[in-house]
């Protein structure tokens, strides 16, 4: 069976749970498929060859519209899937991720003849604030997310909450093809140091980036986005005890407007505060291991988030997860068991918006001080984290579920 993945991100460039999730999946449906990936941002190092082609936007649609570009992209990998392999393969299946590549799996299923499986990482209808961001190429992006939903040969939902979401969102999709296989987690690479040594380099590497080890911290990682929900934890942080600390790994902003927001709420809270860390840059895996490490609790107050990467490897580091009780995050965070679910009262307009935003804040601070008033329970919880995370979010599981639904599809 051959299988080409199709994504926007791709090692190197990777900058959400979507691109993470498509190079662990390549990796490890490697070891019993033959797995090609077509992927934007131009050429890999790793030759065709070996499995992964990269493409530019046309030099014909340089400078328009950012959704048009990627419509360009998509056709160019539409030519690629077609192409026969060296070892004189050709393609059986097309999987794409996200809107980004929605279209070139819709359109190469239509041309070449194969299905056409996609994984729902989001929903552009329960993201209505991509307006800032796109403007008119909202619409385009909806529209082609909305097309290939309808016809593609299975869905793959990454939890039961995002599975919900998609058929009330597409309700012309037959629900008997969309499939819930859930994220997984690199349980290796996601580990706390064990060895002094490792753990010395750990803790400079922390020092180094302004975090004090000795105090409890709450630690943030996602980009700077609504669905992110960081603007209420900015307001909620202002009422964590005097010597916790804030520690945000947030960047990557999707408006100038949010990121505004989020340097004003920033600079008051540092007012307010000692102990506020403001990391933008993205870290590579290693330093952001030692920041988990090195921290009381993660926290994740999204106001959608179909499961959430991030607060797998932060439970894969041993860290108890305070996260909002939306989408897929109640699928992954045991309440009393791994972590805390702050409660939510959604406005049904996709936006997520919490009806009263300050009972929010208030809950979520509640919360986040309870989860940093008993270190050692917090270490206890951690602990059952990591272990939920190797009992049900390991990358085996996750591929054999995922080629499960290519041999359905492919009768």
């Amino acid at each position: 069976m051959r299988v080409d993945l199709l994504t926007r991100e791709y090692p190197p460039h990777v900058y959400g749970g979507a691109g993470v999730h498509v190079a662990e999946l390549a990796a490890v449906l490697r070891r019993t498929i033959d797995v090609r990936v077509h992927c934007f941002e131009g050429p890999r190092d790793e030759p065709a060859s070996a499995g992964v082609r990269g493409y530019d936007v046309p030099a014909g649609l340089a400078g328009t519209n950012a959704a048009l570009q990627t419509l360009g992209v998509d056709l160019e990998i539409v030519g690629g899937v077609g192409e026969v392999g060296p070892d004189g393969a050709r393609s059986d299946l097309v999987h794409s991720h996200t809107w980004y590549a929605n279209l070139a799996g819709h359109v190469a299923s239509l041309l070449h003849g194969v299905p056409h499986v996609l994984t729902a990482h989001s929903l552009e209808p329960l993201r209505p604030w991509k307006a800032e961001q796109l403007g008119g190429g909202y619409a385009v992006s909806s529209w082609v997310e909305r097309t290939a939903y309808e016809a593609a040969a299975g869905v793959i939902a990454v939890s039961g909450g995002m599975r919900d979401d998609i058929l009330r969102s597409y309700p012309a999709v037959d629900p008997a093809r969309v499939h819930v296989v859930h994220n997984g987690i690199d349980l290796e690479g996601w580990r706390r140091p064990t060895s002094p040594a490792d753990a010395a380099a750990a803790e400079a590497t922390v020092r180094e980036l302004g975090i004090d080890p000795t105090r409890p911290a709450v630690v943030f990682v996602g980009r700077i986005t609504r669905q992110k929900g960081l603007p209420y934890l900015l307001r909620a942080a202002e009422r964590l005890p005097a010597d916790v600390q804030l520690v945000l790994c947030a960047g990557a902003p999707d408006t100038p407007e949010i990121a505004a927001e989020v340097a004003g709420l920033v600079a008051d809270l540092r007012e307010r505060r000692s102990g506020v860390v403001w990391i933008e840059q993205m870290l590579p895996r290693p330093d952001l291991v030692a920041v988990l490490a090195a921290s009381t609790v993660f926290v994740c107050p999204s106001v959608y988030e179909p499961l959430g990467i991030v607060n797998l490897e932060a439970m894969a580091v041993g860290l108890p997860v305070v996260g909002t009780a939306t989408g897929g995050i109640p699928e992954v965070v045991d309440d009393g068991v791994t972590g805390w679910l702050v409660p939510i009262d959604q406005v049904q307009d996709g936006t997520g918006t919490p009806r009263d935003p300050e009972r929010f804040v208030a809950d979520l601070a509640a919360a986040l001080t309870d989860a940093v008033s008993d270190e050692a329970r917090a270490a206890a919880w951690g602990a059952a984290a990591r272990r939920r995370v190797e009992e049900h979010f390991s990358w085996d599981a996750v591929a054999e579920q995922t080629v499960e639904v290519y041999r359905r599809v492919l009768g």
